[in-house]
């Protein structure tokens, strides 16, 4: 009996897993007046409010574009169909997939896989992806991790990602979506196109996230590209400190790609950002002389000293900088910033995890080393403990 129940209530969850589907807003960095939807993979089923219109088949699209009386002006190839408040596109099957082409303002065309939602928003047309976890995992670890790399890095990834989106489920649900498509949310900028080994990933790794042993709670799954040889703390960035996401060396990542940067910007443009927005104390003869000298060995949260309230982070975000990890002097005219690393620094250093795969580490021990004090869980054993008969380990 307790074979057997076991067996069913695992096939059911299975079931239940590969339907869950999450909303992801999508083109959430442009104000989309018209997009077009063509075939790519499979045919699409068109509604509009409460109509049907048949289907998207081969070498067919569907055109959208908002009205000035903030409605939906639907087009089938080049018959028009009327004016809605919404338009669904629904797949004849799973897995399928539509070209998105928005055309005012034009950009690059992207491809996504299951059902799609437009409405219109505050700002033009508000187009929602709403997708498997599988598909929309696997399009958000090939956009954040890129092809060509150890399959243990893409199951860390993918533990992660599943993590960070279910911690942050609710993040746009005033606008009517889930999650978006922009870097706050995770980069999904496309399917999941040229690697397989994505694909494997996430099923190997399906329905696995991480949790604060200390809380039971979600961690808070961030990352970035390149810590450049030290994590930083979460209040340096965030002010708010976050037990698990300690600073720390990583050798990992210190001869990769990303891991030092260097920029010259005018003397002038720097002594004006600090004098003009924090009241840099230019007319004390001692703050003048080292205003552009600063070396940072360790991760500091602020320039020079932290009394002046300077921010590293605001230096970075207005100069544009790759990272905060940076120590600068002057030359000439210039100030010369040299720095290391790719990112906020907090969480998983992408390039050290990469590295890590390579060296023959397991996704579980990758991500044990840059969050402490983890414990993996998988939902298919949560809900299944949490289900069960009370008695029936009363063997």
């Amino acid at each position: 009996m307790i074979k057997s129940f076991i067996i069913l209530f695992s096939f059911l969850l299975a079931l239940y897993s590969s339907a869950q589907q999450i909303d992801v807003g999508i083109y959430r960095g442009y104000n989309i007046q018209r997009v077009d939807f063509a075939y790519y993979d499979g045919s699409y089923m068109i509604k509009a409010d409460t109509q049907s219109f048949g289907a998207i088949l081969p070498n067919e699209y569907v055109s959208l574009r908002k009205t000035s009386d903030n409605k939906i002006e639907l087009k089938h190839g080049v018959r028009l169909l009327g004016r809605f408040d919404k338009v669904i596109l629904t797949p004849t099957d799973k897995d399928l997939a539509l070209r998105v082409r928005p055309r005012q303002p034009i950009l690059k065309e992207r491809k996504y896989r299951d059902g799609y939602r437009v409405k219109v928003g505050t700002n033009g047309l508000t187009i929602i992806n709403t997708v498997t976890y599988k598909n929309y995992l696997g399009g958000v670890v090939e956009s954040e991790g890129g092809g060509g790399k150890h399959i243990e890095y893409y199951k860390a990834q993918a533990v992660l990602s599943r993590t960070y989106a279910l911690k942050h489920i609710d993040r746009h649900k005033s606008e009517g979506f889930n999650l978006c498509d922009q870097v706050h949310c995770q980069a999904y900028h496309n399917m999941l196109i040229y690697t397989k080994d994505i694909e494997r990933a996430v099923v190997a790794t399906d329905g696995e996230f991480i949790l604060d042993t200390v809380s039971s709670r979600l961690v808070d799954g961030y990352f970035h590209a390149n810590c450049g040889g030290q994590t930083s703390r979460s209040d340096y960035v965030w002010n708010k400190d976050i037990p698990y996401l300690q600073p720390f060396k990583d050798t990992f990542c210190i001869h990769t790609r990303q891991a030092t940067w260097e920029k010259k910007i005018s003397k002038t443009e720097w002594r004006s950002f600090l004098v003009n927005n924090y009241f840099y104390p230019i007319e004390d003869s001692m703050y003048r002389s080292i205003i552009y000298d600063f070396e940072q060995i360790d991760r500091k949260a602020f320039y020079i000293s932290p009394h002046l309230g300077i921010p590293l982070r605001d230096i970075r975000y207005h100069f544009k900088l790759k990272s905060t990890l940076f120590s600068c002097y002057p030359e000439g005219h210039y100030v010369v910033l040299k720095g290391r690393g790719f990112g906020h620094g907090i969480g998983l250093c992408q390039e050290g995890a990469m590295n890590m795969a390579d060296y023959g580490l397991s996704y579980r021990e990758i991500l044990s080393f840059y969050y402490e004090g983890i414990t993996f869980q998988h939902y298919f054993e949560k809900a299944f403990f949490s289900q069960m008969p009370s008695d029936i380990f009363n063997f």
